[in-house]
């Protein structure tokens, strides 16, 4: 699949409406991929949670100018949930209970996530979705890792660590491209896909983008137990 085509706004219409819980990362696009090739769904935006103070995606770190340029080249309208750092569950609640009125209000009652192995995580959403009336959809779930990560990397999809645990990994990867070479860089325990949070990326290319993101690791800094490389346009 060629990048620039095949993006979700040239889609079908056909399809239950779903918005993509969408993290800028590299599991993110996959998942994305995966949906718009199923047709029973319909992608019609994505959503995300930004820390107020940074603006940048919470999590990740990734700068907000960045998550917006991923939107445009999607062709998605991107609903952003503001929540303050070290926001408490009941308050991030509130907050994504409050983006999703907005969209069910548009006749949206999926929610979809890129989640690939935690069982926890994945009740918790349904439990949280089921109460407001929302269903989750998991596009990747029960995926093995290390063949989905190679498959990543096989379609296309091109992505840099922006931020990294460096209890569990060397602080020299922060910056490094998500590539095969990464993978046979990574610490035996450290899951490829970095699902228990070892690590996050940032998607600058994919079969689904229009037309890439010129990017460049910026500067790498530490803050609150995190390694970060501050990535900014090229």
């Amino acid at each position: 699949m060629t990048a620039g085509r095949n993006s979700p706004a040239d889609g079908p219409a056909a399809g239950v409406p779903v918005v993509f819980s969408w993290s800028a990362g590299k599991d993110s696009a996959y998942g994305l991929m995966a949906l718009l090739a199923d047709g029973r769904f319909r992608v019609v935006g994505l959503l995300t949670t930004l820390t107020e103070g940074y603006r940048r995606v919470t999590m990740s770190g990734v700068r907000e100018s960045l998550l917006d340029r991923q939107a445009e080249e999607l062709g998605l309208p991107l609903t952003k949930v503001w929540i303050p750092p070290g926001c408490p569950n009941q308050l991030y609640e509130a907050r994504m209970t409050a983006g999703l009125a907005e969209l069910g209000a548009q006749g949206v009652r999926r929610l979809a996530f890129a989640d690939l192995f935690l069982e926890d995580i994945r009740s918790y959403r349904e439990r949280w979705l089921a109460s407001l009336g929302w269903a989750g959809v998991f596009p990747l779930f029960g995926r093995e890792t290390p063949t989905l990560a190679r498959e990543m990397i096989a379609s296309g999809l091109r992505a840099t660590l922006v931020c990294l645990d460096p209890t569990v990994m060397p602080r020299e990867l922060a910056g490094r491209e998500f590539d095969a070479a990464l993978l046979t860089s990574l610490p035996p325990a450290v899951d490829p896909c970095g699902e228990r949070g070892e690590f996050h990326t940032f998607v600058h290319a994919a079969p689904i983008f229009r037309r890439p993101i010129p990017t460049r690791p910026g500067e790498v800094l530490e803050r609150e137990g995190f390694v970060y490389s501050d990535l900014d346009f090229n």
